[in-house]
């Protein structure tokens, strides 16, 4: 796939898996916009985009604030015209100290909020600009295996449930915009030694691969899929 001079916006791109992805995909030859609630955050991935020879744009971008997923969309198509990519990476609250009989609910619908309402605020303002950009496009939904309905146990219900949804969401959104060549899958990264997997995890270089995998998938590609380091896993 020649990428050189394709675009992608990443949410929640300031460190972690996000980070990592941002640098993977300028080591492919693409300019990267880098969306972070605080922009400041964001000064390490972007040296680190610099470092592979990629243009690096820095876009305060919070999922759960409309006004700010539209100033994005802004900025992006004011910068580049274009976009190729959008990775829905921003995610909060892995809750294993919570159960579903008996969480807090205003806590579920912020982990809602952020993981399913967030994603889908982002993806919908990022579409018009991704139909109008020409050559192979994808949107890659960062989910988990936690959001597998064949795995989900007594661990983590907000989260879980979330991510559920989210690759519900990947469905819908795949099969709209099959006929637009838009490849839309799930990916999950497994455990990821990030501030949210903690210490133990794979590395986030193996995770973020998965999802560069995704990302640049040619048009005829995979799509409404779900994957884990480029692999068909159970819904």
């Amino acid at each position: 796939m020649a990428i050189n001079g394709h675009i992608a916006l990443i949410s929640g791109a300031n460190r972690g898996l996000g980070a990592e992805v941002a640098r993977q995909l300028a080591a492919k030859g693409m300019a990267i916009a880098i969306g972070a609630r605080d922009p400041t955050s964001a000064k390490e991935t972007e040296e680190a985009v610099y470092k592979e020879g990629g243009d690096a744009t820095i876009v305060p971008l919070d999922v759960t604030d409309p006004d700010s997923v539209a100033k994005a969309l802004d900025t992006v198509c004011r910068t580049y015209g274009e976009l190729h990519v959008l990775v829905n990476n921003a995610g909060t609250d892995y809750d294993t100290d919570q159960q579903a009989q008996n969480i807090d609910l205003n806590r579920a619908r912020q982990i809602m909020d952020v993981n399913l309402f967030g994603t889908w605020a982002l993806t919908k303002a990022s579409i018009p600009l991704m139909t109008a950009t020409q050559g192979p496009r994808s949107i890659v939904n960062v989910s988990s295996s936690a959001g597998q309905l064949s795995a989900n146990n007594r661990e983590a219900p907000g989260y879980s449930v979330s991510k559920t949804a989210l690759n519900a969401l990947t469905r819908m959104l795949a099969a709209e915009l099959d006929l637009e060549g838009i490849r839309v899958n799930s990916v999950d990264p497994g455990w990821v030694a990030t501030n949210m997997g903690g210490i133990g995890g794979r590395s986030v270089s193996d995770g973020a691969a998965g999802i560069v995998w995704a990302a640049t998938l040619e048009t005829d590609g995979p799509t409404g899929g779900f994957f884990h380091d480029g692999r068909s896993i159970m819904w």
